[in-house]
C-alpha cells in the first residue's frame, strides 16, 4: 500500500479574480508567496517524494513549503478548460447559452468546449497514481485533486461533493488496488 498526499497550489491573480486558469501558466501572487513562506510540510511528510505539476504556480508552492525543488510530473497538469480558460465562471454561469454547469452536475463526461472531461483527466492521471510505490506529496491543482478525491470517495460528480478542497492542507489517499481516503479531515501545513 502507498500513501499519496495532495495539496493545492497557492493563490494566483487569476484565482482571486475568479478566472478559470486551466493550463494557462500563471505564477503565484505576492500575497500567496508571503503566506506560503509561513508554512512547511508536517514533519511526517518531509521525507516523502515531492512532485508537482509542470505549471509555475504548483512548482513555486512545492519549493516554498518543502524548501526543495519538486520532481515534475507532466500528467499532473491542470484540467484543460479549452475555450473557457481566462473567463470567469460566474459570467459563464450567467450566460445560459454557454453550457457551463456547477461541479455537482458534471458527471464524468462533462466537457468544456475544446477541453477535457473529468474522465479524460482521470484517464491521463490514473497510470501515474496507480503506479506509485513510495509515499508521495503532490502539489497540483483543484481539477486534478477533484478527480483523485472523486475516485477515492466513489463520487460521480452527481450531487454535492463529499469533500471541500482548501489551500494549505494535505488530502491523503491510500493506493492499493483502488483509492481509499486515509483521513476525512485534511492535514494542515505546519507553521514555520
Amino acid at each position: 500500500m502507498t500513501t499519496l498526499a495532495l495539496i493545492r497550489h497557492g493563490h494566483t491573480p487569476w484565482n482571486r479574480a475568479g478566472r478559470i486558469q486551466g493550463r494557462t501558466d500563471i505564477a503565484l501572487d505576492p500575497d500567496a508567496i508571503t503566506e506560503l513562506q509561513g508554512y512547511k510540510l508536517p514533519v511526517e511528510w518531509q521525507k516523502a517524494d515531492l512532485v508537482a505539476s509542470p505549471l509555475l504556480r504548483a512548482k513555486e508552492t512545492a519549493k516554498i513549503i518543502a524548501d526543495c525543488s519538486p520532481k515534475i510530473v507532466s500528467s499532473l497538469i491542470e484540467m484543460d478548460w479549452g475555450a473557457w480558460e481566462g473567463l470567469r465562471g460566474v459570467d459563464l454561469k450567467a450566460d445560459k447559452s454557454s453550457g457551463f454547469r456547477d461541479i455537482e452536475d458534471w458527471g464524468w463526461d462533462y466537457c468544456p468546449p475544446n477541453g477535457e472531461s473529468p474522465q479524460d483527466v482521470w484517464d491521463r492521471i490514473k497510470p501515474w497514481v496507480m503506479g506509485l510505490r513510495k509515499t508521495t506529496v503532490a502539489v497540483c491543482h483543484i481539477g486534478i485533486m477533484r478527480m483523485i478525491l472523486a475516485k477515492a470517495h466513489g463520487w460521480d460528480f452527481d450531487g454535492p461533493a463529499p469533500f471541500k478542497i482548501k489551500r494549505n492542507r494535505l488530502y491523503t489517499i491510500e493506493i492499493k488496488d483502488r483509492l481509499q481516503i486515509v483521513d476525512i479531515e485534511p492535514i494542515r501545513l505546519e507553521a514555520r
